[in-house]
Formats: structure tokens, sequence, C-alpha cells
């Protein structure tokens, strides 16, 4: 039987030996090499969800012990499945163990190296979970709209060259926030809540607003006054017969994982309209 020496960081590990043989042609048998690695096999296999955080503190690369034992870091992107039918009793790939142990032989596919993988009777440990991927299915459940545009002179109005124009969004979860979302998987939960940051109105005369509110929706006492916080002047009639309006919104989505971590997305939506703005025409006597 092969040394017990080397042995997993991991809790799932010690609890279910692992001898990893690469699925080479076996010749007389394996035999350890000068490092981790031989010709037919590794030692201190490298398992999913763990990309360098040992027990003893150290972080990445294989850490010698004391006691002469070998430590390795653990290796994402891998995953196992269970042979189906299993070895026959003795076979190289039992790498010495045999199967009244208990445990069974995977198949292991890590990046393009395929292993035969015996674990104990724990089975492979569990693949972690990425708390910047839940964040994106959180992210997906969402429903994240354009601006719903509301805008002065009307669209199928008319408007005046230099009077104002107010511009603004009906405020709502999908077209301003907060919209909020919830993914979990391995024990992880991320929840994302996402929000308009900014509206960028392009006003189809070459000229570009940027409001950082909703805008304010206009009202008939407001006369001639601008608005206050989202407007803009047309300085010539719409000649190509409207002026094409695009408003984009740019939503930021903060998310924050179970564990601590936290991160941020950024995505933008659109929203068009068309607006018809003329002159006064003096009228002669």
């Amino acid at each position: 039987m092969l040394s017990t020496r080397w042995r997993l960081s991991t809790a799932a590990a010690a609890a279910a030996p692992v001898l990893v043989l690469n699925a080479l042609p076996a010749v007389a048998g394996p035999t350890p090499g000068a490092g981790t690695c031989g010709d037919f096999f590794c030692v201190g296999v490298r398992v999913p969800g763990n990309s360098g955080g040992q027990t003893d503190g150290t972080q990445g690369g294989s850490q010698p012990k004391g006691d002469g034992e070998e430590e390795s870091d653990a290796k994402p992107g891998c995953t196992f499945e269970r042979l189906n039918p299993q070895p026959p009793a003795g076979s190289f790939m039992w790498g010495g163990h045999d199967p009244s142990e208990g445990g069974a032989v995977y198949m292991g596919m890590c990046e393009e190296n395929a292993s035969y993988i015996y674990f104990g009777p724990q089975g492979p440990p569990a693949a972690a979970v990425d708390p910047a991927v839940l964040a994106r299915e959180a992210l997906d459940k969402m429903l994240l709209r354009g601006p719903d545009i509301g805008i002065v002179p009307k669209p199928g109005g008319m408007g005046l060259v230099g009077m104002p124009v107010y511009m603004w969004t009906e405020r709502g979860p999908e077209t301003y926030g907060p919209n909020t979302a919830s993914a979990s998987a391995g024990g992880i939960t991320v929840t994302a809540t996402a929000k308009v940051q900014r509206i960028v109105w392009q006003m189809g005369d070459g000229k570009t607003v940027t409001c950082t509110t909703p805008g304010t929706p206009y009202k008939a006492s407001y006369g001639k006054r601008p608005s206050p916080d989202c407007g803009h002047r047309y300085t010539q009639p719409s000649t190509a017969g409207s002026y094409h309006v695009v408003a984009t919104s740019t939503w930021t989505i903060d998310w924050q994982a179970t564990t601590g971590q936290s991160g941020q997305l950024i995505q933008t939506r659109q929203s068009t309209v068309d607006i018809r703005v003329g002159e006064l025409q003096a009228v002669g006597s």
C-alpha cells in the first residue's frame, strides 16, 4: 500500500482519505515521484472549493509540516463522477485500498487533466460557491427597465423653442429602484439591491442632459419656470418632424453575501420618445 503520510488540508478530506491516479496506461504500478506528483499519480490531491486556504492559516502552495507530511493547497474547477461499475478489487485505481473500506473510485476532471480518484466513505468534497456568481443569479431575478418617461412637451403635442422642457421618470422598483432579490447555494445567500444612479437624456438636438434624480413632473402652476433638477430648452425647431429623445438609466447593483463578501454590478437600460418643437410665428395685421 502506498504511504499515507500525505494528507489534504480540508476537514472533509481529513475524514475521507484521497489518492489520485492519473488516467494513463498502468505499467508496473504507481510509485511515488520526487514531488507531490509522479509519472502515474498525485498525492495530496487538490479538491474544489478552496483556492489556497490551509487549516494552518497559510495561503497557496504545498506547505511542509513538522512531522514530514506535506499539505497541498486546494484547486478550484474540479468535478467528480463516481465510476459505475466500480473497478474490481485489486485494481490499481483503488490505490491500495479495498472496496470493503466503504470508499469509492471517482473520475476527477480538473481543467484538462483526468484522474482516477479514491475517496473514503464521505465522498468528494462539495464544490465551492462563488458569491459573485450568486449575485448574477439574483440580478437575473430582477426586472430592470429603462425610464418610464414623462416629458413636457408631451408626445403628440407641440412644444416651443425657448420654452422649458421637463423630463422625469415614474418611480418604481423596475424603473428606478430599489429592486431587491436573493440567490442561495452551498449554504451561502447573496442579496442584491439595484437602484438607478443617473439618467442620461440625449435630447435629439446634439445636447445631453445628465440627471441624478428621477426628475420633477411638470404642473401647469409652474408656468414658464424651468425644471429644478432635470430640464432642457430647445433653441431650434424640430425641422425633421420631431426630436428623438433617448433616456439611458445606469443601474448600480450592490450585493452582500452571508460570508461577509460584497461587490457591485452595473447595468444600463434605455427608453425613447419623440417630441415636436416648433417656433412661435408672429402674425402681421
